[in-house]
């Protein structure tokens, strides 16, 4: 029988519900430091990406900021954001249950957020005691979805081997580099009506479907019994 798989969550939008909010603040951040940008553009167009990268494409489009306006509205954006996410944010649904269900499994967060960010959200939601300090940020590592090397380097943190990891992500970003990664990929497509899953990534539209995806991976892997013996 093979091990249990160890399982790489990406955080925001998979563990917790925690776009719309981001999304909120980042326009409102942006805006104060003249670059146009609506909130639905961020579910729209980049989500999951660093917040540089989004503010390096706005400067494309509308123009450079000051160095020291950019550093003071990402602090800006960051501050408001660990406030409101500590009175407000909310796991997302079925998912304490479902990493109840799934005990049996090593598990980590790998997110392309800071680190003190991911610790934030899983405090703000108590989903801390699942992962502990199990924790793995682009920024810490300076690699950044959807370059595979932020989940290489959870899966040499966690002793496995990329084909015995699963990553579990929402974003498109996620999902590349998870493949990219030569692991396997279950995309949450909460949005099935504007977004496609990509092939080779398996579907789900809900964390309560997560146990029973696990064990038909598991089943389609497993040697047939003849082989076995």
């Amino acid at each position: 029988m093979h091990q249990p798989f160890c399982l790489l969550f990406d955080c925001d939008g998979t563990l917790v519900d925690s776009e719309p909010l981001l999304a909120e603040v980042m326009a409102d951040a942006l805006n104060r430091a003249g670059l146009p940008f609506v909130a639905r553009q961020y579910m729209e167009e980049f989500r999951g990406v660093r917040f540089m990268t989004i503010v390096a494409e706005l400067e494309r489009r509308h123009g450079t900021l000051d160095p020291g306006v950019r550093a003071a509205t990402e602090a800006e954006m960051r501050a408001t954001l660990a406030r409101r996410m500590a009175s407000e944010l909310q796991p997302i649904p079925h998912v304490r249950e479902t990493l109840e269900r799934l005990a049996h499994h090593p598990r980590c967060v790998a997110s392309n957020g800071p680190e003190h960010k991911i610790r934030n959200a899983l405090d703000s939601t108590r989903l801390r005691p699942h992962f502990g300090d199990r924790l793995y940020s682009g920024y810490t590592l300076n690699c950044w979805k959807p370059d595979p090397g932020l989940f290489r380097h959870a899966a040499l943190g966690m002793g496995h081997a990329p084909s015995r990891c699963v990553v579990i992500d929402d974003a498109a970003v996620g999902v590349a580099a998870g493949l990219s990664a030569g692991m396997h990929v279950i995309h949450i497509n909460r949005f099935p009506d504007t977004e496609v899953t990509p092939p080779g990534a398996i579907a789900m539209h809900d964390m309560r479907e997560l146990p029973g995806l696990l064990a038909g991976l598991a089943a389609h892997l497993e040697p047939p019994a003849a082989l076995a013996r």
